[in-house]
């Protein structure tokens, strides 16, 4: 099948390509960029007025099955993906049982191309069980498709065994993902630590609980010479952190989420259990050094750490309620926001992101528009503006903050392995 992109601002970071020409797609793949491109027999889709983009790439998901289908599945939450403009995304391994060694990857993999919806690459578990102790069967599950591992959702508390995880995926060249959080500093606390936390009641997380995890597994992987990347960063000096290690070459990578981007601690002051995540919203002056830190390029990426959850779970008290918000079908329509209409980036360096800089650190084949890649394509209106309603959601679950927010920003078609999966912002089956 044969299909001519016409019209469109097209932008590519892998090119450093920002200008209006045509793409051409053949056969699942990208056979040609420019101007005044023919394509006899070809599907023509005219992209006036819309960013033509490599499909977005989300390299923090929970999708939570199997063990809880209830909450979300891999066909839902790439449901969702789609509709968030996502043509890839990447799953954490905390779900029951866990994702790890040949069989939970290949069961992953299989669910995902049984959906034919946005590619979901599965993520493997670093230890048992996520239990901490002991090194999963890393190199299988590596071999069958893993394309980074992590206990996400769990920090991996013993230094030692951090140590040999990382020294374990050299042979491999993929990345070893943190969830920096020291358990002792944050105990059972609910959100951060300070003045907030304390007019409210709740016991708080402070932030030195991520600085201190970032610090370690930074040494570590510098004493191992290993790829490190440090998920969903909300701290100002993890910020602070990271850029220092790279400026001494670390191989050293950072993503940091939406809602740590947008809203600070101060949001919890209504109770609602929907501004419980992990790690917590943070003070405003946090918030700030997330932004900077995406202006000066020491953020890598932006994540939805996409967490559903049911309506009962999160109907509880404050304390009780579990930790995370969806946000597969938020993220851009709030980094186009906060970011690029807040004057923070650019629409090149948001597309870079969102696409190209998380394929690049996951090694995925995506993230560019360069002859013979995959035609996974995503167009977008910068300028469109909408109210965000969970009710619309293709996800299972509900648990957003978001609801109501007036947006600017809105994903218009998307294009998966040549096939046009959403079309004038619907969905096609």
């Amino acid at each position: 099948m044969k299909m001519l992109i016409k019209n469109g601002r097209v932008i590519d970071p892998s090119r450093d390509l920002d200008e209006e020409v045509d793409v051409l797609v053949e056969g699942g793949v990208v056979s040609a960029v420019g101007s005044g491109l023919g394509g006899d027999g070809a599907e023509t889709i005219d992209a006036r007025g819309l960013v033509v983009a490599p499909g977005f790439v989300d390299m923090h998901v929970h999708l939570r099955e199997p063990g809880r289908e209830d909450e979300e599945t891999v066909e839902t939450g790439a449901r969702a993906a789609v509709r968030g403009g996502f043509t890839s995304i990447a799953c954490m391994p905390n779900t029951a049982p866990v994702i790890e060694g040949d069989e939970g990857v290949k069961f992953i993999l299989s669910r995902g191309r049984d959906a034919g919806l946005a590619r979901v690459f599965p993520i493997a578990a670093i230890s048992k069980n996520l239990e901490g102790e002991v090194l999963s069967e890393i190199g299988a599950a590596i071999k069958a498709g893993a394309v980074a591992i992590s206990d996400d959702g769990l920090p991996v508390m013993r230094a030692g065994l951090m140590r040999r995880a990382l020294e374990y995926v050299k042979m491999f060249s993929v990345p070893v993902i943190s969830h920096c959080e020291d358990l002792t500093l944050s105990e059972s606390g609910s959100m951060n630590e300070g003045n907030v936390s304390t007019l409210l009641g709740l016991k708080g997380i402070p932030a030195q609980s991520e600085d201190v995890m970032v610090a370690r597994d930074i040494i570590l992987a510098e004493l191992a010479g290993s790829r490190l990347h440090i998920a969903h960063v909300s701290t100002g000096r993890s910020v602070e952190l990271v850029a220092e290690a790279k400026v001494r070459g670390s191989r050293v990578t950072c993503e940091v989420t939406p809602h740590h981007f947008t809203l600070s601690d101060g949001t919890v002051k209504g109770y609602g259990t929907n501004t419980k995540m992990k790690p917590p919203l943070r003070s405003a002056a946090d918030v700030a050094a997330l932004r900077k830190g995406i202006k000066r390029g020491t953020i890598d990426a932006i994540a939805s750490d996409h967490a559903p959850h049911s309506e009962e779970e999160k109907d509880q008290e404050y304390d009780e309620a579990p930790f995370g918000i969806i946000g597969l079908e938020t993220s851009f329509a709030l980094a186009s926001t906060e970011l690029y209409h807040g004057k923070v980036v650019s629409l090149p360096r948001l597309v870079a992101l969102m696409s190209t800089n998380p394929a690049g650190i996951l090694g995925l084949p995506c993230g560019t528009l360069r002859q013979g890649s995959p035609a996974d394509i995503t167009m977008f209106d910068p300028d469109a503006a909408w109210a965000v309603d969970e009710k619309e959601f293709a996800s299972k679950s509900r648990n957003t903050p978001f609801s109501g927010w007036k947006v600017k920003g809105r994903v218009v078609s998307v294009i998966v392995d040549g096939k046009v999966l959403m079309r004038d912002g619907a969905l096609t089956s």
